[in-house]
């Protein structure tokens, strides 16, 4: 695969894209409906949720994580997870204004 050029794309291009890429699998898809659910999680309760294994759980959670979208404090030996409420704002005000934009009807016009 090739290397993409991002410095050709606006820094929110390239922010929205490695949001959508985080969340571009269906156990990472499954985590944040858990973590909206329970508004918090201790990592083993998401290997009991999901039945994927714990290292298996602990990249998704890196994936996330890295892209800002859940944050996790130490609690003793387990680290307890949620939604970055900074982030997922301004996500879901990024992707509310994307999604406004199409203003077209039934047909593209093609």
């Amino acid at each position: 695969m090739g290397l993409t050029k991002s410095e050709i794309f606006t820094e929110k291009q390239n922010k929205l894209s490695g949001m959508m890429k985080a969340l571009a699998h269906p156990a990472r898809i499954a985590i944040i409906q858990y973590l909206i659910k329970a508004n918090a999680c201790v990592n083993g309760q998401l290997v009991e949720e999901l039945g994927l294994a714990q290292p298996t759980i602990s990249q998704h959670l890196k994936e996330l994580k890295n892209a800002g979208l859940i944050q996790g404090t130490i609690e003793g030996t387990s680290i307890c997870y949620c939604i970055n409420p900074k982030t997922w704002a301004y996500y879901q005000k990024e992707f509310g204004a994307l999604f406004a934009a199409y203003k077209g009807g039934e047909n593209c016009g093609c």
